[in-house]
């Protein structure tokens, strides 16, 4: 093969054996993991791609891969981005995987790393809700995503702010709940509940609906000097929200396989690697509109 997708997560704790095998066999990588310390070290095997003459890249996914994308097409109307508020609610009856649900309770009312404008920040908690075209107010909450070292370090944000959430405010509010438990040291296997847990949502789908989105809004200071706001949205029906992520990793993978000289040999994010318009192209069959920008 020319090019090796990685889509088994959960990344959260993983290492790099898959990629390091694609560097040994000189073939391109590209994975879709959402595991902030996975795709933070994985410029790590930089020396060895390039010694290889590969490409292999991480995250290629909706988070950094669109949330870049989003920032990149916002950024020409700023002097400086000072803020990032951004954030991703699915559907309750769109399709939610085992590997991602087990990586989220991994973190879930654990201390996180620090991050800009959030020094003491616990997984699942800061609680707050987003209102977002079609879809309405939504819950949102603390998750642990690469996005928080990468986008400061690209973009220069000061401070950044990422929440995911459940459709439903009883779900979200009960995990909540339990992030409040395992933060007073309750020894909670909450990543062992996920098959579990996770069934015990989709019990719930009778009440929720297959509409979701993710919103990205950047703070900043505009060229005439004043304060500046602006904020994008995109929003899927029809169950169409997990086509959403697969993108950033199929227009790679094309231009891996078609030999793009713009993707240089070597280990690195998925942060501007893919032009918001190519994305957009890629979701045109499907039930899926944009808002803002």
């Amino acid at each position: 093969p020319s090019v090796i997708v990685h889509t088994s997560g959960p990344f959260q704790g993983s290492d790099y054996t898959v990629a390091r095998a694609c560097i040994a066999a000189g073939i391109h990588y590209i994975d879709l993991a959402d595991g902030r310390d996975f795709v933070r070290e994985f410029s790590t095997l930089d020396a060895e791609a390039k010694g290889a003459g590969v490409t292999v890249i991480s995250g290629a996914s909706t988070v950094p891969g669109l949330s870049s994308a989003v920032i990149e097409h916002l950024k020409p109307a700023f002097a400086r981005m000072d803020a990032l508020d951004f954030g991703i609610s699915p559907g309750q009856k769109a399709e939610r995987g085992l590997a991602t649900t087990r990586g989220i309770l991994s973190y879930v009312g654990k201390a996180l790393r620090p991050f800009a404008g959030h020094p003491k920040p616990y997984g699942w908690q800061d609680a707050h809700r987003q209102t977002y075209p079609v879809m309405g107010k939504r819950w949102l909450a603390n998750c642990d995503i690469p996005d928080l070292d990468l986008l400061p370090a690209a973009y220069g944000f000061k401070s950044i702010r990422f929440g995911a959430g459940l459709e439903l405010g009883v779900l979200h509010l009960g995990l909540w709940s339990l992030s409040w438990l395992v933060r007073a040291g309750l020894p909670l296997p909450l990543p062992a509940m996920a098959e579990s847990l996770l069934a015990a949502s989709d019990a719930f789908n009778f009440m929720g609906s297959d509409i979701g989105g993710m919103h990205v809004t950047v703070s900043g200071t505009g060229h005439e000097g004043a304060t500046l706001a602006r904020s994008w949205f995109i929003v899927a029906k029809s169950g169409d929200g997990p086509q959403i992520p697969c993108v950033p990793a199929i227009l790679l993978a094309k231009r891996l396989h078609e030999k793009d000289p713009t993707l240089a040999h070597g280990a690195l994010p998925c942060v501007g690697l893919v032009r918001l318009e190519d994305y957009l192209s890629e979701l045109q069959r499907f039930d899926i509109k944009t808002y803002g920008g």
